[in-house]
């Protein structure tokens, strides 16, 4: 009994003391924690690798619970390499739970330490572990802040154009930097060939570039600065590839003449294709410069008539352009046909059909049309008194009445057909329909006395029941027919070579109102030039299909591609005289170094590109001898518009003129 009494007893005095301690002891405080150290868009981590830090953006500190201020005050220290203490501005947000640190502006490339001691309490007391943040700061890249030539800024994401010759370019950058440094990673480029060129500091952050010899006109040139300065100073450059346009070299390139004496300069000059480069054998057009024994049936029609030209101007005589037509007409008559149409390229020496495309190797009847229509102008031309020029007319009748167009229709259909091939039938399955430049195939086949087509092909097939009909107005010029903009402005030109447009209508348009109309939108677009290329002006225009940079197109607004022709504005001389003439002189007095060949001018040309054609094609040169002398005298219009079966073959489909 007294056992368990001590027992109890011994318990009590225990329970009596536990509790006495537990209600006179002092609570263990929270611990203040740190959510996250920002500085800038960078967040910093305890023993990691902090760098490329911001040089201005202040410290963020972020805690879980709000902070004694006078506590913080005394208790974040921030030193540099050298341990010295940095002053800090301290601001608090969020309940003084977010600390924002301002300093000064770190130095590139160095490195510093962040201090959070452990005297920072919370506003409860809570206490807080030590932390460390070391972090190394960012090189600011070097940049160029802005780029002026003269004092005009420019902007190096668009195309710079109608740039001095002897241009200053100031290049102003983010940091300083001096032009010994920057030297050795320049260059200044005109093609493949150096630039001679200046520096010269202005400050310590802008550097000037002076050209000591004048640079080309109209011509692309490069101003680059390496990204391997970064080597020398130290500093990452992305590197500056700085394309510019200079302005046109305004000294004529030739003599100064006058307009009349230009066109006849021009149309010899170009004439020379036809009759210098004609081939030796066949007397017909080649294909291009460059074809050798590749020669052009529809060129060659164009080339008939450049030599009724030459005849006329006196670039050869008579009898010399006679027997020339006597050749071609002869070789025509031995040449493959193929039911009486001859193929778009022969070989020629042998007449052989070779092949335009691989199913392409038979009848092409828009280009036998071409011919014909040349053949038909030559024939007017040709004296019938006299035994020899006769008998050439016989020969060139007999051609044009073997010409089977209705065969064409294929079977009788209310269209005509641009290709056949003895191999591939009519494969091909083109029909010619409008509007492109294949209206004079049908005023031929419409006029054949021997193989004609009926009126209902031409407004069924190629009127498409009058659906080539346009009406809308584009900058402000109606265009009567055709695809919006017009499309390519040989369009306006090959079936015109012969067929005077000047009175010419029919229910769908009037020609005359068209042809301008197109001319003046194409270049209109130009002046507009809405794609930015280097060179489009009232004075540098004219879209059509030719020779370009990346092989051959028909450009166009709808196609534009940045490639002028000069046959488009010097063709549409009928059309647009005086816009036509201002191209005219401006390809000749200001381009002629540039452009001007052995047949006149070279076939296009893109400044953008820094690309010239270096070649000349009989479709491109033959309309501009032809073209310019339908302006000056109407010789091709009245011969062609002459013969009775034309007249004829416009009456049935309905034109007046």
């Amino acid at each position: 009994m007294r056992t368990i009494f001590l027992l109890f007893f011994v318990s009590s005095l225990l329970f009596f003391s536990c509790s006495k301690d537990d209600s006179g002891s002092e609570p263990v405080p929270e611990k203040l924690g740190i959510t996250y150290v920002y500085i800038g868009e960078s967040a910093l981590v305890e023993n990691g690798s902090n760098v490329n830090i911001s040089l201005a953006e202040p410290i963020e500190i972020k805690f879980d619970k709000a902070v004694n201020t006078a506590s913080v005050n005394e208790n974040i220290r921030l030193l540099d390499a050298a341990n010295q203490e940095i002053e800090l501005t301290k601001s608090f947000f969020s309940q003084n739970q977010l600390v924002k640190l301002a300093h000064p502006a770190f130095d590139e490339n160095s490195t510093y330490t962040l201090q959070i001691l452990s005297g920072i309490k919370g506003e409860k007391n809570e206490t807080l572990d030590a932390r460390t943040y070391s972090f190394k700061t960012l090189t600011v890249p070097l940049a160029l802040e802005s780029v002026l030539i003269g004092n005009n800024p420019v902007n190096l994401l668009t195309r710079i154009k109608e740039v001095s010759r002897e241009p200053e370019i100031t290049l102003n950058f983010n940091t300083p930097i001096s032009k010994d440094d920057l030297a050795p990673y320049v260059s200044y480029r005109t093609g493949g060939s150096g630039v001679a060129y200046s520096l010269t500091q202005i400050d310590e952050k802008t550097i000037s570039v002076t050209v000591t010899q004048a640079l080309d006109g109209f011509s692309k040139h490069t101003l680059s600065i390496s990204a391997n300065v970064e080597d020398r100073i130290g500093k990452p450059f992305e590197g500056m590839n700085m394309n510019f346009y200079t302005e046109i070299d305004p000294a004529p390139k030739f003599p100064v003449v006058s307009d009349e004496e230009l066109l006849t300069k021009v149309q010899e000059q170009t004439f020379k294709y036809f009759w210098d480069f004609g081939h030796p054998v066949s007397g017909l057009a080649r294909e291009r410069n460059s074809s050798n024994e590749t020669v052009t049936t529809g060129g060659s029609g164009f080339g008939v008539m450049a030599i009724l030209v030459g005849i006329e101007r006196g670039f050869i005589t008579r009898a010399e352009g006679v027997e020339r037509l006597q050749t071609m007409v002869e070789f025509l008559g031995n040449a493959d046909r193929f039911h009486g149409a001859w193929s778009h390229w022969l070989n020629g020496t042998t007449g052989k059909a070779l092949p335009f495309s691989t199913k392409d190797n038979g009848g092409d009847l828009v280009e036998t049309s071409f011919m014909a229509a040349g053949l038909l102008a030559a024939r007017q031309y040709l004296n019938p008194s006299d035994s020899e020029e006769n008998a050439l007319i016989g020969k060139i009748n007999t051609l044009w009445n073997s010409i089977e167009w209705d065969w064409y229709t294929r079977g009788g259909q209310n269209v005509l057909y641009w290709h056949w091939s003895p191999n591939y039938g009519w494969d091909m399955n083109m029909k010619i329909q409008g509007y492109n430049e294949a209206l004079i195939t049908y005023i031929m086949a419409a006029s054949s006395a021997t193989h004609p087509v009926s009126a209902d092909v031409y407004h069924q097939g190629w009127a498409k029941n009058g659906s080539i009909k346009n009406g809308k107005e584009f900058y402000g010029i109606k265009l009567p027919l055709g695809y919006d903009y017009g499309g390519p402005l040989f369009f306006a030109h090959y079936s015109f070579l012969g067929i005077d447009p000047t009175n010419l209508s029919d229910q769908y348009g009037n020609y005359w109102e068209q042809n301008r109309n197109h001319t003046l939108i194409n270049r209109e677009y130009c002046i507009q030039n809405p794609k930015n290329y280097v060179g489009y002006s009232a004075d540098c225009w004219g879209l059509t299909a030719s020779d370009n940079h990346d092989g051959y197109s028909a450009q166009s607004p709808t196609n534009d591609l940045g490639v002028i022709t000069p046959t488009a504005a010097i063709s549409s001389i009928p059309f647009t005289p005086d816009e036509s003439m201002q191209a005219l002189r401006f390809f000749y007095y200001q381009l002629g170094d540039k452009l001007w060949g052995d047949y006149g001018f070279y076939d296009a040309f893109n400044v953008t590109e820094s690309w010239t054609a270096g070649s000349f094609l009989a479709i491109d040169q033959g309309p501009i001898v032809v073209m310019i002398e339908n302006y000056r005298t109407g010789l091709i219009w009245d011969l062609l518009m002459s013969c009775p079966e034309v007249q004829a073959g416009l009456t049935k489909l309905g034109f007046t003129y």
